[in-house]
């Protein structure tokens, strides 16, 4: 059992004045593991007013001393990497073979430190100096799916910018949260500079959002949690930065290879449980491919190993909570009662378990662009096989959607492939499984989201622009400010 009951807040570990404590549940025994105290409104005004202090020197570091904080952060974080592997199988059950997860990480620390080594802070427009400031007190409020990479993200590009930063993990999450904090508190980062906040999101995420001394708020969750949280924010006219959910579809032209399309599909959807908010959850098919593609989609969804996420042979754990196992299993029987024609998985759980929130890898046919389970995020590992006749129909239905976070594409022809990505209102578009990197904004059209993050973009999201006047002809006797 473990049991951590404090939060951390200008640099040392203190006890959350409201006393409570919330039990942490092992998705795969279904059994509590943990217990984390939890925050409340006067625990965000004190790590608020820690962060407002210490940005009053942190924002003035150069870019040198900032470049070898997170030298040290990057250190601190390499020596803890099995521990937090172990921690988020237990925690939301993603398996320890999911090396993603815990090494991406690195290479956003290392981007982020690499960007500011060569980011003009202060550059010229005619007779006028153009600076970028460190926006401020950043409240960041992250999600259980990525528990460790979503935070590092938020955090890295707003301390490279000079900001500093109150942390809101996940309820489902926390441990993972706090092992982060100690690696900043190992790393030396000044006191208030990083603050970590534990608590239920209608009340620490609420606070924070309408905090009047948090400057900028960034958050990863659900389009509706995210809905609340740019409300909040919009009281106090901060800066908001919202990473929301998503239903992207994959289109499959007709010269496109088949089987390729269909492993990387399922592999790509059924990825993390299929708990992803890129996740290509929608394959739209020309309508004479759908029965070749559908061998392949249920042949590479059986290669699966669902278990334990703490044994390495592991490749797919349970969903993270009951309530998320039974969300899943509601949306599977919707496809069922709407006519959809059932490929591979179904109710339940996968053979031989009889615990733990696993859930079936299940691919729908004959799904209609109207069905419930084509318009709305499942977040589980449900694919929806939709068919179509012209190139102009499978944008269509791929663009039919709230949402816009990502699109795929798969094909031969190149310049064809490129015409349909350049349709997709999608903030991402990867054309026949393409893989992303750390250096290119991400974020969504829609209600998919407000904001870019990482690279540049990214660390532009942390950042004021302000014209100063007057300077010119002196700009070269002026040191650069860092």
């Amino acid at each position: 059992m473990i049991n951590h009951w404090q939060l951390y807040i200008d640099g040392t570990w203190v006890e959350p004045l409201t006393g409570g404590i919330r039990e942490v549940i092992d998705p795969t025994t279904e059994s509590v593991f943990a217990s984390v105290g939890q925050a409340g409104v006067a625990d965000v005004d004190r790590a608020v007013l820690a962060a407002r202090r210490a940005f009053v020197s942190f924002s003035k570091w150069g870019v040198a001393d900032r470049i070898a904080l997170i030298d040290r952060i990057i250190a601190a974080y390499k020596a803890r990497a099995d521990k937090f592997a172990d921690i988020i199988a237990r925690e939301v059950g993603i398996p320890v073979s999911s090396k993603a997860q815990v090494s991406g990480p690195i290479g956003h620390l290392e981007v982020a430190r690499n960007l500011i080594r060569t980011y003009a802070f202060e550059r010229h427009i005619g007779d006028t100096i153009i600076r970028r400031e460190p926006i401020g007190v950043c409240a960041l409020i992250a999600p259980w799916n990525w528990p460790i990479q979503t935070p590092v993200i938020k955090m890295i590009y707003a301390l490279a910018a000079g900001c500093t930063v109150v942390l809101k993990p996940s309820d489902a999450s926390p441990l993972s949260a706090i092992l982060l904090a100690e690696v900043m508190h190992e790393a030396k980062v000044p006191p208030g500079v990083f603050n970590l906040v534990i608590g239920r999101g209608r009340v620490v995420g609420e606070a924070m959002a309408a905090h009047p001394e948090v400057d900028m708020i960034s958050f990863t969750g659900s389009t509706g949690a995210g809905a609340k949280v740019g409300e909040a924010a919009a009281r106090t006219v901060k800066r908001t930065c919202l990473e929301l959910g998503g239903k992207s579809a994959n289109v499959v032209l007709q010269d496109a290879d088949l089987e390729k399309a269909a492993r990387w599909n399922i592999q790509r959807c059924f990825f993390n449980t299929g708990q992803s908010c890129h996740a290509p959850s929608r394959m739209i098919v020309h309508q004479d491919q759908v029965e070749a593609v559908l061998p392949f989609l249920a042949d590479e969804a059986s290669r699966f190993r669902i278990g334990d996420p703490r044994d390495p042979a592991t490749t797919m754990g349970p969903a993270v909570s009951l309530a998320q196992y039974e969300t899943v299993q509601r949306y599977i029987q919707s496809g069922i009662d709407q006519g959809a024609r059932l490929v591979c998985g179904g109710l339940g759980r996968p053979d031989g378990l009889s615990g733990g929130y696993f859930v079936r890898p299940t691919v729908f046919a004959d799904v209609r662009p109207d069905m419930v389970i084509a318009k709305e995020e499942i977040f589980g590992p449900v694919l929806c096989v939709i068919p179509y006749r012209t190139e102009a129909e499978a944008i269509a239905i791929a663009n039919d959607s709230i949402f816009g976070l990502g699109g795929y594409v798969f094909g031969t022809d190149r310049e064809r492939g490129y015409r349909v990505c350049s349709q997709i209102a999608a903030g991402r578009v990867c054309f026949n499984g393409a893989a992303t990197n750390s250096l290119t904004p991400m974020g969504g059209y829609k209600q998919s989201g407000i904001g870019r993050s990482m690279g540049v973009f990214g660390l532009e999201e942390y950042l004021e622009v302000k014209s100063v006047y007057g300077f010119a002809t002196e700009a070269a006797e002026l040191p650069e400010h860092v």
